[in-house]
Order: structure tokens, then C-alpha cells, then sequence
């Protein structure tokens, strides 16, 4: 296996998803594994950094990695039980969640378990490791560590999950708080209604940018992302698609925006700054190519890179 060039720091989980007239069906999941897979899908040398319970989910979870040619060589195996999620899906596909997190191994962080491999020029983090505790505080030391170094680019994506940030003002003062850690933001609309009310979402992603970093997208939905880019906004269409579900729709948004940044060498924090025109496009067309394959089919299912490229010719 290659020296990874990406990490992924986060919560590897099992979503339970209840659909009318049917068993709950546990499916892996989890942002930042979702992340994971499907940058070692689209052929990305990718590290997961996360804490697997060694209980059966856990060894489904690590499996499920593995199986998608993830680098877990630094991921931890933890005592604590494996962290599942409720997804109820709508009649539209449309995901909703409620989590069980108290006690379990995804947040149970120490300064000691969190290595960084050195070939690694982009890491991504956010999601529930980055706001809950007792990990969090841990993870934000590693990423101000790591962003005051300078050499490498930092992605993150808060995710925002109401039913566990029930202090909308507390989640706000999270996240805003995280990304001066990082040099590239995603986050959904949703997201930003959540946090910001009725405050247009262009505003929010300018007044993000001025807090540091280079690279501010907001999904939304079938409207196509929103870019931030030195303080210039370009906004990009969504693809048509079939709709099956929207589970891991934005963490396919983001392996394919990561993937796509690295094959154009935006792997510096000096680099990103240069991000513009057509590569900008590009890039934020990918990722909603990546997401838009993702919803045309059950759960979080990222494509593979022949199967991006096989979208690509057809479009």
C-alpha cells in the first residue's frame, strides 16, 4: 500500500436505517469514514485516523475500510463500544439522524493515539470527533498544532447535528472556533440555517472566510455549491440524477472536492490561495458529481474512480 498522501480524523460508526415496513438495516457509516472510503475509491492513498471498537460492529466497520483499500495502520483499537446512528429515511430519501454517543469509542481520544503519517499533505477533519467530548478538545490541539506548522492543507466539515447540538449559539461558537484551524470549509446549507437562522448564506461563508481560510463551499442540495474563493463568490449547478437517498451525499461532496484538489496539486496552503477560474470549476463540479452518484444509489456508496470517469464521459 502507497504512503498515504491524505488523512482522515473522525468517527467511524453503524447507521441504522429504518425504512417503513421494513427491519432496521445497520449500514457503516460515519462522516469522516464515509470521507475516507470514498477518497480510496476515486484512488487516493488515504490514512483513517479513528477509534474502532473492537465489538462486531467495529470489526464490520474496520472491514468495510479495509475492504475500500483505506490505510488503517493508524487507527486505534478501543475497549469502548462502537457508536451507532438512527437514520430514518422519508418517503423522498430524505436522511434524518439520531445518535447513541455517550460512552463510546469514537470520542475517547488521547494526545498519545493521534499520529499524523508524515507523507500526508491533506487532512480532514470535523463532524461529531471535532465538537464532542471528551476527544475534541484533543483533536483541536492536533489541528492548531498542525495549522501553526504551515505544511500542510487542513479540510473540515462541522456537520452539524441538531438533535446532539441542542445550543445552537455553543455549536456556533464550535465550529467558528474550528475552522481557523483549517484551510478549506464545507458545510451544507442546512448546516448554516441551523446556526445563522435566516442570515443569507453567502454572508455567513464571507464573514467564515475572513476567520482564515482559503476555500469556503456551501452545499445546497439540488441548487449546486456555493464557493468562496479570496473573497469572490462563483456558484456551480447541481447534476440531474435519480434520486435513491441523500445519505452520505456530503461526505462524497468532499472526498470528491479533496480528490480533485489533489490531482491538481492544491496541496499547499500557499497553493490553495491560487485556486481560481477553471480549476475552481472543476473542482467543485467533481465533488457534485461524486455526490450526485452517490444519491442515485442506497446509502453511502461513493463511486469509484472508473465510475466517475465513466459519469464524466456521459455528461
Amino acid at each position: 500500500m502507497a504512503d498515504p498522501v491524505l488523512a482522515v480524523i473522525g468517527e467511524a460508526l453503524i447507521d441504522l436505517v429504518h425504512e417503513a415496513g421494513s427491519d432496521p438495516t445497520p449500514r457503516p457509516g460515519g462522516s469522516p469514514l464515509n470521507v475516507a472510503i470514498g477518497l480510496a475509491r476515486l484512488d487516493q492513498p488515504t490514512a483513517f485516523l479513528g477509534r474502532f471498537s473492537d465489538d462486531d460492529y467495529g470489526v464490520l466497520l474496520r472491514a468495510h475500510a479495509a475492504e475500500a483499500g483505506v490505510d488503517l495502520s493508524h487507527a486505534i483499537h478501543a475497549g469502548e463500544p462502537s457508536t451507532v446512528a438512527h437514520v430514518h429515511l422519508d418517503a423522498n430519501g430524505a436522511a434524518q439522524y439520531e445518535f447513541a454517543v455517550s460512552g463510546t469509542a469514537d470520542f475517547a481520544w488521547t494526545d498519545h493515539e493521534l499520529t499524523i503519517p508524515n507523507s500526508v499533505r491533506v487532512v480532514h477533519f470535523g463532524s461529531l470527533t471535532s465538537w464532542l467530548p471528551p476527544g475534541d478538545d484533543v483533536v483541536d490541539r492536533r489541528m492548531r498544532t498542525l495549522h501553526d506548522s504551515g505544511g500542510v492543507v487542513i479540510s473540515y466539515d462541522p456537520n452539524v447535528r441538531p438533535h446532539l447540538q441542542t445550543d445552537a449559539a455553543r455549536a456556533r461558537d464550535q465550529i467558528e472556533n474550528s475552522l481557523r484551524r483549517a484551510h478549506v470549509v464545507k458545510a451544507s446549507d442546512e448546516d448554516v440555517r441551523y446556526l445563522y437562522g435566516d442570515e443569507p448564506v453567502e454572508e455567513v461563508a464571507r464573514r467564515w472566510q475572513e476567520n482564515g481560510p482559503s476555500l469556503v463551499v456551501i452545499t445546497r442540495g439540488a441548487d449546486g455549491p456555493l464557493a468562496l474563493v479570496n473573497g469572490t463568490s462563483v456558484a456551480r449547478p447541481s447534476f440531474p440524477i435519480e434520486l435513491v437517498d441523500t445519505v452520505g451525499a456530503g461526505d462524497a461532496f468532499t472526498s470528491g472536492l479533496l480528490d480533485a484538489l489533489v490531482r491538481r496539486d492544491f496541496t499547499t496552503p500557499e497553493r490553495l490561495t491560487s485556486l481560481a477560474g477553471d480549476a475552481l470549476t472543476a473542482v467543485l463540479d467533481e465533488g457534485s458529481l461524486v455526490a450526485a452518484i452517490t444519491c442515485s444509489r442506497a446509502g453511502a456508496n461513493p463511486p469509484t474512480r472508473s465510475e466517475l470517469l465513466s459519469a464524466q464521459t456521459h455528461l
